[in-house]
């Protein structure tokens, strides 16, 4: 079954550091290219990172220099270090297969991605 499972998220103090996980089950990982989405109560979803299967990362400006997106493949996962956490980095957190992760467009047409992780909670607070 090909699926991805996110984890990781949970609560911190603004500062503070948590590192999500994207495990992708089922796939040929070195062909993947992994995204990370974030939805906070009331908003739209938002990029926030991707890595390419070669390695090449984009980040959203709002993470820049704070949020590093790191691939282990032997382990079929993507993580997401998330350090200096701010409040409105408050969201449910998803991970998902995009076509590519090429250039700063990465993740325009997310809504035509086949597949996405289940999502996990991050919350900051002040």
């Amino acid at each position: 079954e090909v699926q991805l499972q996110a984890s990781g998220g949970g609560s911190v103090q603004a500062g503070g550091s948590l590192r999500l996980s994207c495990k992708a089950n089922g796939f040929t990982f070195d062909d993947l290219n992994i995204g990370w989405f974030r939805q906070a109560p009331g908003k739209e979803r938002e990029e926030v990172s991707c890595i390419s299967r070669r390695g090449k990362a984009y980040y959203a400006d709002s993470v820049k220099g704070r949020f590093t997106i790191s691939s282990d493949n032997p382990q079929n996962t993507v993580y997401l270090q998330m350090n200096n956490l701010k409040p409105e980095d408050t969201a449910v957190y998803y991970c998902a297969i995009p076509p590519g992760c090429e250039d700063k467009t990465w993740y325009l047409e997310s809504d035509e991605y086949n597949y996405w992780g289940q999502g996990t909670q991050v919350t900051v607070s002040s």
